[in-house]
C-alpha cells in the first residue's frame, strides 16, 4: 500500500500537498506521504481547490464527483476521499499527467 493513501469504509483517503500557482497542472511524484499536486489557480475563493479535485479526478479515472475533501481545505495539505476506490485501486490507476 502506497504512504500517501489509508483504506476506510468509504473509499480511499489520499494525503495531498497543494502547490498553487504553478505554471502547469499536475501530480508531480510524491514527497514524504503525500502527492505532489500542482494547480495554476490562487488560493481565493476556492478556485485552487475546485482545480486540485477536477486534477485529482482526472489522474485517477474517476468523477469529481466522487473526490471529496477529508480535512485541510485551507490547507497545503490536504486530505481526499476518493469514494469507491481503495488503496490497491489508487496506486493502479493513477495516471501521469503531464506537468
Amino acid at each position: 500500500m502506497p504512504s500517501w493513501a489509508k483504506d476506510t469504509a468509504e473509499g480511499v483517503v489520499i494525503s495531498v500537498r497543494a502547490h498553487p500557482r504553478s505554471s502547469k497542472c499536475g501530480i508531480d511524484g510524491v514527497v514524504g506521504d503525500a502527492l505532489k499536486v500542482r494547480v495554476r489557480s490562487a488560493p481565493v475563493d476556492g478556485k485552487a481547490n475546485k482545480e486540485l479535485v477536477e486534477t485529482v479526478a482526472e489522474a485517477f479515472g474517476i468523477a469529481k464527483s466522487r473526490v471529496e475533501f477529508a480535512s485541510g481545505e485551507s490547507s497545503k495539505s490536504k486530505r481526499l476521499l476518493l469514494r469507491g476506490l481503495t488503496a490497491a485501486d489508487a496506486e493502479k490507476s493513477l495516471r501521469p499527467i503531464p506537468i
